[in-house]
């Protein structure tokens, strides 16, 4: 299996009003590294699993909704606990959607299946897989 894997990042605020979250209860604010990896079980006749400057282009799309955004004020998560795992999910619908339509080129419709990983801080990641279709 092939990968290729690329980087942004988002600076959000929100919280987490459910007594398992203790303090993140409250308001904070938070910034997410996430890394989007792409696999695919052969390389394109390029030699590539896909475009990486259309990967950084769809990946940065997927992500300015949220860029210096309170996520406890956006109408798509009301009621939701914007948990990193929650995150992880969202993004990855937007990439895989996004791939579906095109928006990867070509490269994109031979790819097998995303993983988006969302690192809250250096000891601490969570991530979502799964398959393109």
């Amino acid at each position: 299996m092939y990968a290729v894997e690329v980087r942004d990042r988002i600076m959000i605020a929100h919280s987490l009003p459910d007594p398992f979250f203790g303090p993140a209860q409250r308001k904070h604010g938070a910034t997410f590294v996430i890394d989007v990896a792409f696999f695919r079980e052969s390389l394109t006749p390029q030699n590539v699993v896909v475009d990486i400057g259309a990967a950084l282009d769809v990946l940065h799309a997927a992500l300015e909704p949220l860029t210096y955004q309170d996520l406890d004020t956006l109408p798509q998560f009301a009621g939701k606990l914007t948990t990193t795992e929650f995150l992880c999910r969202h993004v990855f619908d937007a990439m895989r959607d996004a791939a579906k339509a095109g928006a990867l080129g070509e490269d994109g419709h031979g790819l097998s299946k995303i993983r988006v990983t969302l690192h809250e801080t250096d000891l601490a990641r969570a991530w979502f897989e799964g398959p393109i279709s």
